[in-house]
């Protein structure tokens, strides 16, 4: 019980209080924002997985859009969303050319 965290403090001057107010806005926006990416991700994967050449295409093409926007607000860094739009692609390439 004495490892609990101290209870934080609230700020007294008016631009730190509003700054505390932005800060849960931001965080809210952006673990929303985040979610949005690693289920887009994880949707891509799920139809790859199944064998689904055409859900796997269509999610692809939704999920670069989610990437690229994610990415562009700079919750997650634009090599990472590189990194994930490539190997998820090459994955659907495989399936497209398993398919044929």
């Amino acid at each position: 019980m004495a490892s609990a965290k101290p209870k934080k403090k609230n700020p007294r001057l008016a631009s730190g209080r509003k700054r505390v107010r932005q800060d849960i806005k931001l965080n809210a926006a952006n673990t929303s924002l985040r979610s949005k990416y690693r289920t887009a991700v994880k949707n891509v994967e799920k139809a790859v997985l199944a064998g689904d050449k055409t859900k796997a295409t269509e999610l692809f093409a939704k999920m670069q859009a989610v990437v690229d926007t994610v990415a562009d607000k700079g919750i997650f860094h634009k090599n990472k969303a590189a990194r994930d739009k490539s190997r998820l692609s090459a994955k659907v390439k495989a399936l497209a050319l398993a398919a044929a």
